[in-house]
C-alpha cells in the first residue's frame, strides 16, 4: 500500500492538474475584407510648377495677394508671397488671376446617373425596399460619363463623392472619387478616402414604399424601419466583435449590415438627405441612441432654423443656394441659409446634387455669398471658399489630403482666369495631383472619354 500511495503521488507531481490559465488561448476569429474593392488610382505625370504673382485662396479662409505657390511631385510645396523656382520648373504668371484649392463636391451622381440620360443608364436608385444598405455606388459608375470632364473643365472640380438615390430609408455605400478618366471605377477611387452611408428623411421613402402599401407610409414609418435596422446591425455588431476577439464558427454574413456596422464602428460616413429641421434634429437623436454620427444632412433646406444643434453635434450641412419649394418640404427654404449657417459657427458646404450645376458651384457660392451680404452677413471671398473646398473635405473624412493649398496636401489646384465669384470667369487650367488635366489654350489638354470619341457633335469641352 505505501509503495502504491508513493507511486501515485510521483504521478501528481508528474502530471498537475489542467487550470485555467493553461487551457489553450483563444485564437481571434479572421474577419471579411473591408474594402474588397482598393483604388488603383495613379496620379498622371506632372511637372514642377510654380504659379506666381497670382491671388491665391487658400480654401482655409486665407488670402495672399500677388502671391505664389509652388507644387512639385503631385504635392503642395509652399505658398507664400515669395516662393522660387526650383530649376526647370515651369513658372505661370497669374497676373490678374485667382489660385484656388479645387473644388469638392459631397453630393453627386454622376457616373450613377451619366449621359446621355436614357433609361439604360439609370443606375443611380435601387428602389426596390427600403433598407438596400448592401448595395454600393460605385458598382454603378460609369467612368466614361461625359459629364466628369464637364465638372472638371467647367466647374473646377477635382474631387466628388457619388452616392445612391433618395428612393430609400438606406440607399448604400457612396464613394469618393478623383475626377480623371480612367478605364475602371477603382482607377478613379481616391485612395484611402472613407466610404459613405446613404440615408434618406422624409417623402421620398414614404411615396415610394407607401405608394405600394408597404412600410414605411408616413415619417413615423420612416423612423420605426431606421431604428429596427440600427438595432439589428448592434446585434450584428456585437456578433462580428466577438467572433474576431474569441473565434469559433464565423457569424452568416450579410453585406447590408456589414455597411452598418462600419458606421457603428466610425469607419464609415453617414450622409443624409433630410430638408426639414425638425427631422434633422430627430435624426441626430436617433444617432445618439445607436452610437452613430452623422457627417452631413444633404440639402438641409431649413438647416438655418437649427444652426445651434448642427454645430453642437458635430454635423455639417450640404445645402444648394437658391434650390428649394419644388415640394413641401423643401417649401421653407431661404436665399440666406448657408449664410446663417456660418454665422452660427456650423460646418457648411456648397453641394450640386445636378449635372449641369455641378459646372458652376463657384457660381453658386457666389449667389448665397451675395444674399448673406445683403442681409448683413459679411463673409470674405477667401472664407466663401471653405463652402466649396476645406468644408467638403472634413465632411468625408480626407482633409489631411486634400481640401486646401497648404504644403504636403495633393496638389488639386485650379487657376481662375478672373474672379471665380464672377459669372464671367472659368477654369483657365485645372491639376489634379499636381498633373495638369485641363488648359483652355491647349486642346489637346481637354479630357474627352473614349465614350465621345467619334460622336457627332461630341468631343470637345465647350
Amino acid at each position: 500500500m505505501l509503495l502504491a500511495a508513493s507511486a501515485l503521488a510521483a504521478c501528481a507531481e508528474k502530471t498537475p492538474p489542467k487550470t485555467a490559465s493553461s487551457a489553450p488561448a483563444k485564437q481571434p476569429g479572421k474577419t471579411y475584407a473591408r474594402d474588397p474593392f482598393p483604388s488603383t488610382y495613379r496620379a498622371y505625370p506632372g511637372v514642377p510648377t510654380l504659379v506666381r504673382n497670382v491671388t491665391i485662396f487658400d480654401g482655409e479662409g486665407g488670402r495672399i495677394d500677388g502671391g505664389s505657390a509652388l507644387f512639385a511631385d503631385g504635392k503642395i510645396v509652399a505658398i507664400g508671397q515669395s516662393v522660387d523656382a526650383p530649376a526647370g520648373a515651369t513658372v505661370i504668371d497669374g497676373a490678374g488671376k485667382v489660385l484656388t484649392p479645387g473644388i469638392i463636391d459631397i453630393h453627386s451622381h454622376l457616373g450613377d446617373y451619366p449621359s446621355p440620360g436614357v433609361q439604360a443608364n439609370s443606375d443611380g436608385n435601387e428602389a426596390t425596399g427600403p433598407v438596400t444598405a448592401d448595395v454600393w455606388a460605385e458598382h454603378s459608375v460609369w467612368p466614361q460619363d461625359p459629364g466628369f470632364s464637364r465638372a472638371l473643365a467647367n466647374g473646377g472640380v477635382t474631387t466628388l463623392q457619388i452616392l445612391p438615390g433618395s428612393a430609400n430609408l438606406f440607399g448604400g455605400r457612396s464613394v469618393v472619387l478623383k475626377n480623371v478618366y480612367a478605364r475602371t471605377m477603382q482607377g478613379m477611387k481616391f485612395p484611402g478616402a472613407p466610404y459613405g452611408l446613404k440615408m434618406a428623411c422624409g417623402e421620398n421613402p414614404k411615396r415610394v414604399y407607401g405608394a405600394k402599401g408597404r412600410q414605411p407610409s408616413t415619417r413615423m414609418g420612416n423612423i420605426a424601419v431606421d431604428r429596427a435596422t440600427w438595432a439589428r446591425a448592434q446585434e450584428y455588431d456585437r456578433r462580428w466583435t466577438k467572433y474576431e476577439k474569441d473565434g469559433g464558427d464565423p457569424p452568416a454574413r450579410d453585406i447590408a449590415m456589414d455597411t452598418l456596422r462600419g458606421v457603428l464602428d466610425g469607419e464609415i460616413r453617414v450622409q443624409n438627405h433630410c430638408y426639414r429641421a425638425d427631422e434633422m434634429a430627430i435624426v441626430m437623436d436617433m444617432a445618439k441612441e445607436f452610437g452613430y454620427k452623422v457627417s452631413a444632412f444633404h440639402h438641409a433646406v431649413e438647416a438655418y432654423k437649427i444652426g445651434d444643434l448642427l454645430k453642437a453635434n458635430g454635423v455639417c450641412a450640404a445645402v444648394w443656394a437658391d434650390w428649394y419649394g419644388f415640394k413641401m418640404e423643401s417649401y421653407d427654404g431661404i436665399h440666406e441659409n448657408l449664410a446663417l449657417l456660418e454665422k452660427a459657427g456650423a460646418c457648411v458646404m456648397i453641394h450640386s446634387d445636378d449635372e449641369n450645376g455641378i459646372q458652376r458651384l463657384n457660381q453658386e457660392v457666389a449667389k448665397a455669398l451675395s444674399a448673406g451680404r445683403r442681409a448683413g452677413i459679411q463673409v470674405s471671398d477667401a472664407a466663401a471658399w471653405r463652402w466649396l473646398a476645406i468644408n467638403p473635405a472634413r465632411a468625408l473624412g480626407i482633409d489631411d489630403r486634400t481640401g486646401s493649398l497648404k504644403p504636403g496636401k495633393m496638389a488639386d489646384v485650379v487657376l481662375w482666369n478672373g474672379d471665380p465669384f464672377s459669372v464671367y470667369s472659368r477654369p483657365e487650367k485645372v491639376w489634379v495631383d499636381g498633373a495638369m488635366l485641363y488648359d483652355s489654350s491647349d486642346p489637346r489638354r481637354r479630357p474627352v472619354s473614349d465614350f465621345e470619341l467619334g460622336q457627332p457633335g461630341m468631343g470637345d469641352v465647350k
